[in-house]
């Protein structure tokens, strides 16, 4: 084969090569970032816990409650939210952010702890999920935005004298730790983050490896590229780890001893950059999203423990 050959079949062999590449960066992109409308569902090694998650669910839509909408301004897009009052009237209130996939009603099980321990109740659809508007789901960082509106709106509705816990498990904890990081007003008085990840880049790059067996380059900076010209921000750069380098408010961590989607090393490392008072609850043998499910009343101590404290 002449030169002049060999360097037509490379170029042809690169250039293929690079297409396959960008394909499937992109098809990484619209699977991890692509609005979430699947109605949820309990997965396989979740069906154990299906007939309480079902009665919890059941409870939410049997409990009175109001239609919180928020209306941005810029874009027209509406968030929706519910809101349970406490059974006997309160100040406190619980802002919470539930998972990627998820919706409020998945949030049943927790809305109903924290009304048991007499909270008012705050649960959003988050962005590009359930009733609310979004055509691109954010891993927390434009969704950080959105939850300091939810918290003017507690402000407003529920009074300037409240006191306000935030809450948010797997993508939730992802919100509610990014949101540590802004300048929030005093009413918000603590956190609690279950089975939160350190950034999106780092949790991508280990999905990566662990689904498809693949390093982190040349996919990571590719799919980065694409969610920043489309959704607005680098993955590295939605970081939880250095919002928490900046917060003050005492915060439990949570995560399940044996999650293998979102590892529980990621929750240390949150725990150790958080400058605030804080806790650091490792559930043995507890999957990802489990640690309420493996032992209920154990988690609701924890919680309550927390609360009795810094509240």
């Amino acid at each position: 084969m002449s030169l002049k050959k060999a360097a037509a079949t490379i170029g042809m062999l690169s250039a293929t090569v690079g297409v396959g590449v960008f394909t499937f960066s992109e098809y990484l992109f619209k699977l991890g970032m692509s609005r979430k409308d699947t109605e949820p569902v309990p997965q396989n090694n979740q069906l154990k816990f299906a007939y309480e998650y079902y009665r919890y669910v059941d409870w939410f839509h049997a409990i009175p409650k109001d239609e919180w909408i928020l209306h941005e301004e810029e874009t027209g897009e509406k968030m929706v939210a519910s809101y349970i009052p406490a059974a006997v009237p309160t100040k406190k209130t619980i802002i919470m952010a539930h998972g990627v996939g998820c919706n409020r009603e998945t949030m049943a099980n927790f809305m109903k702890l924290y009304h048991d321990l007499g909270f008012n109740v705050l649960a959003p659809d988050d962005r590009a999920h359930g009733d609310s508007d979004g055509k691109y789901v954010s891993y927390g960082w434009t969704d950080r935005i959105d939850y300091k509106r939810w918290i003017n709106m507690v402000l407003y509705k529920v009074g300037l004298d409240s006191e306000i816990l935030m809450f948010g498990i797997s993508m939730g904890a992802g919100i509610v730790t990014m949101l540590s990081g802004e300048k929030l007003p005093k009413q918000v008085k603590a956190m609690i983050a279950d089975c939160g990840y350190t950034n999106v880049g780092d949790e991508f790059n280990y999905l990566l490896k662990e689904r498809f067996h693949l390093p982190p380059y040349p996919f990571e900076p590719l799919v980065s590229a694409i969610n920043w010209h489309r959704v607005g921000y680098r993955l590295h750069n939605a970081s939880c780890t250095d919002a928490l380098k900046k917060n003050t408010l005492p915060t439990l961590f949570i995560h399940g001893g044996s999650d293998i989607y979102v590892p529980s090393y990621m929750s240390c490392i949150n725990y150790n950059a958080s400058k605030g008072p804080k806790q650091l609850w490792i559930v043995p043998n507890a999957g990802h999203e489990e640690s309420f499910w493996k032992n209920p009343v154990a988690y609701k101590e924890k919680v309550k423990e927390f609360v009795k404290t810094y509240m």
